[in-house]
């Protein structure tokens, strides 16, 4: 198993698996311990991102908290590995906080996040792209749903596709550990203050650490993917008519400019 990655067309024609089918595919092999690192990427320990949790604030303070949720939330960084486990939480901060913000605070505070040398974690394009922090090529196809390999055009379609694959990573932690505690789910009606949810998100992230080294439960993380899969897919598109409206819109106001300065 450990060269399945490495023989990747022959196993996905042999099992009649699409590409993104037969990545869920090994990385749940990875949890049971069968399919080891993949050798091109043992430096690669994992994926960072954030999420949003909703809070209860005061009312004065909610325009900071409501950012792109219809409610008050706090968005929280975290890492992950490639088990689901958490390996840094920073929590607290407002909704309105880009992870970007937020990661570059996390990296200079003290205690703060720390990647080991020579060693790096995914992160989507709102991030910035440094030595220990790959974040996928711009302006390059970077869902390729269920596409075989001979729609790859490219190296950088090729690295993207993996990249996606690999950094929701942390999209599948988040999805179990706010499943696992409801108390923390975005559905539920936040019944503490705001610095007594801050505080509850951390132990919650690290009983979920513990689960998962001795009870994954398969059937909650299935749970997530397909829930996560159908999002995948409706953002997609969404994304996808909000571009094509921007540059529309680009496009009009450019050529209006351009009318207008050579009056």
């Amino acid at each position: 198993m450990k060269d399945l990655r490495d023989h990747e067309a022959t196993c996905r024609a042999t099992l009649r698996m699409g590409i993104d089918a037969f990545d869920i595919f090994c990385q749940k092999l990875r949890l049971t311990g069968v399919l080891k690192d993949y050798n091109r990427a043992t430096d690669c320990i994992g994926a960072v991102g954030g999420s949003h949790f909703r809070v209860k604030v005061h009312r004065d303070d909610q325009t900071r908290f409501r950012g792109c949720k219809e409610w008050p939330t706090q968005n929280v960084l975290a890492t992950c590995n490639f088990d689901l486990q958490f390996t840094y939480v920073l929590a607290g901060w407002e909704g309105t906080a880009s992870d970007s913000r937020i990661i570059k605070n996390a990296f200079a505070r003290p205690h703060g996040l720390v990647i080991p040398e020579g060693k790096y974690y995914l992160g989507d394009g709102g991030l910035m792209l440094r030595g220990s922090l790959l974040t996928p090529y711009r302006h390059v196809r970077y869902h390729l749903k269920e596409s075989s390999l001979d729609g790859t055009k490219n190296a950088k379609e090729l690295f993207n596709h993996r990249h996606a694959s690999l950094r929701k990573s942390i999209d599948r932690a988040f999805g179990v550990v706010t499943k696992r505690f409801p108390i923390i789910s975005t559905g539920s009606e936040p019944q503490y203050s705001f610095d007594t949810t801050t505080d509850i998100i951390l132990p919650c992230c690290i009983i979920h650490n513990f689960l998962m080294g001795v009870d994954p439960d398969e059937a909650l993380i299935a749970e997530v993917d397909k829930e996560l899969a159908a999002q995948s897919g409706h953002n997609d598109t969404q994304c996808e008519e909000e571009s094509r409206a921007g540059i529309e819109l680009r496009d009009n106001i450019a050529e209006q400019m351009w009318l207008d300065y050579e009056k």
